[in-house]
């Protein structure tokens, strides 16, 4: 898709979105009684202490009104909330929370190799963390396949992923925790947070994130925190 330039009008969006979110859905009521799935007993997003992210709404404000164009369904955040406890697997399987990126801008994505939507995205994605990654920005682009690594692994390697890290949750914990948030209809699912770990904008469906439109909303974001 990066090297295409493919676009994605809104109609098919849209239709893509809906698609993502039935089978996501699907996927959420078959995880249901997993002690990391729907019946978690502890929300980790809902129990955060929120006092410091609320008052950046007027900032959320600012870069939700910078997402326009290719990224035009990134939602300013109402309000911001601390996203620090989410948890998720390291490149070498180290358990990291959002907490572990702190001064860095973090574009979270949630994917999965069953998701067409996911699959046709993650180029551009690829693209951006090559085009814009540094100790300032990163796309943590997380798998929540179930099982072991060998599907995603092999996805990666075979549409020639090099740039992004590689970012685990097989529990679908992450996933469900946001869900419960209403954050995530289904897959794709993308988190903007700044580097004190607010939740600034978010988004459900696919989107072209090697555009230009995508680049000065990660700009603008990075300005913000100036």
């Amino acid at each position: 898709m990066a090297k295409k330039k493919r676009k994605f009008p809104a109609l098919r969006l849209i239709v893509l979105a809906v698609a993502a979110g039935a089978v996501g859905g699907a996927i959420a009521v078959y995880v249901k009684g997993d002690p990391n799935g729907n019946t978690a007993p502890a929300p980790i997003v809902a129990q955060a202490d929120n006092s410091a992210c609320a008052m950046k709404e007027a900032e959320a404000r600012r870069i939700g009104a910078a997402a326009t164009g290719e990224v035009a369904a990134m939602l300013a955040a109402s309000p911001p909330k601390s996203m620090n406890a989410l948890r998720f697997d390291g490149p070498e399987g180290q358990k990291l929370s959002i907490s572990d990126f702190s001064d860095k801008l973090v574009l979270l994505n949630l994917w999965a190799t069953w998701c067409v939507p996911c699959r046709e995205e993650m180029p551009a994605l690829d693209a951006l963390q090559a085009d814009k990654g540094s100790d300032r920005f990163e796309v943590v682009a997380v798998n929540v396949d179930r099982g072991d690594d060998e599907k995603p692994k092999a996805f990666l390697q075979e549409t020639k992923i090099h740039s992004l890290g590689y970012y685990r949750d097989a529990s679908m914990g992450v996933f469900n925790d946001l869900k419960r948030e209403g954050l995530a209809l289904g897959l794709p699912a993308t988190l903007l947070i700044d580097k004190d770990g607010c939740l600034i904008a978010h988004m459900n469906g696919p989107a072209e994130w090697s555009s230009e439109d995508a680049k000065r909303l990660i700009d603008a974001a990075l300005s913000a925190g100036e």
